[in-house]
């Protein structure tokens, strides 16, 4: 895989200013049962890191202190984590909001039978990735069989009362481009979403969350091997949106990758760009917050961080203006 970092690490991006820790963002591995070309992280079903019981105990102790409000639960496949469970039900009775960012095919994977009904019980929100509503589009991007194993997955979720009205149950979907380009308006689509799956699947959901295709990773690598990677750039730099600046989710937002290394947001720790210990040479850890002003620090920015300020702006939770 080709390395985009001598690509993005010269830049003008502006500096930015943090705010106080609401949402603890956590990959607990990079395991997962999908191998996607846009994904950022690098996982597959070959992937072997995984974040264990030390670590989880420290982020629950994190959990707890005033104004950190969510886990917001990432991968791989979070799912495939064998503490997975045991950290929702903790982190549920703490208070905390629960997201658990599912690709969907992991609810008819085999040992998996009954996560519907766990993540029901435990009111855990789920954010689901389905790139397209048109199977050709999601199969070429993830996988033969992807898409309908997916909307079977939320047929599931509907039916244990997901994405209704008045259920609790959060649903929402995400969409990544399939290539270099922005998304298009996130409400707009949103209803094309709405209309085709519900006239085509009887499916229901409550938000879709549209999300820029980052230059890193296998996304980035595709895109050098093709000779595009400068004109995509060009595309986010070009499309710049200072309105969106505001509503980083680097701002208020802490990424913990598996062995509790902590960065800015998730591209950066794909990036390996961690959050530097102020006096020592080395990432700083979990463990360190109890000694370390995380506003004391700076936010690391690269030429990548265009692609969350592009167009309508692109976070996790969707656009930004």
């Amino acid at each position: 895989m080709l390395d985009t970092w001598p690509l993005l690490k010269n830049s003008h991006f502006p500096a930015l200013k943090r705010r106080p820790l609401e949402i603890l963002q956590v990959n607990l591995g990079y395991l997962c049962n999908q191998q996607c070309l846009h994904c950022h992280v690098n996982a597959g079903p070959k992937r072997k890191e995984q974040m264990q019981r030390p670590v989880i105990e420290r982020l629950l102790q994190i959990l707890e202190r005033p104004g950190v409000h969510t886990l917001d639960l990432t991968g791989g496949a979070p799912e495939m984590n064998p503490m997975f469970r045991e950290l929702v039900t903790r982190a549920r009775r703490i208070g905390v909001k629960v997201i658990d960012r599912c690709n969907l095919t992991i609810l008819n994977e085999p040992g998996h039978e009954d996560l519907c009904d766990f993540l029901v019980e435990n009111r855990v929100e789920v954010v689901a990735s389905l790139p397209c509503y048109l199977e050709e589009n999601v199969d070429s991007q993830r996988g033969k069989g992807v898409y309908r194993r997916s909307i079977a997955g939320l047929k599931q979720l509907n039916a244990a009362g997901y994405g209704h009205d008045g259920s609790g149950l959060a649903l929402n979907l995400v969409y990544n481009p399939t290539g270099p380009y922005l998304p298009p308006g996130q409400q707009q689509l949103e209803a094309d979403y709405k209309q085709r799956l519900l006239d085509e699947h009887g499916i229901v959901f409550n938000r879709l969350f549209t999300i820029t295709n980052m230059p890193i990773a296998r996304f980035g690598s595709m895109l050098i091997s093709k000779g595009e990677f400068e004109a995509y750039m060009n595309l986010l730099k070009d499309s710049m949106n200072l309105a969106t600046l505001d509503g980083l989710m680097c701002i208020n937002q802490l990424s913990v990758d598996w062995q509790g290394r902590l960065y800015d947001c998730d591209f950066n720790q794909m990036l390996k760009l961690h959050i530097e210990h102020p006096a020592e040479n080395r990432p700083l850890q979990l463990d360190d917050l109890d000694d370390i002003d995380l506003d004391s620090l700076p936010i690391r920015v690269a030429d990548h961080c265009y692609g969350c300020t592009a167009g309508q702006g692109s976070s996790c939770g969707g656009a930004l203006e």
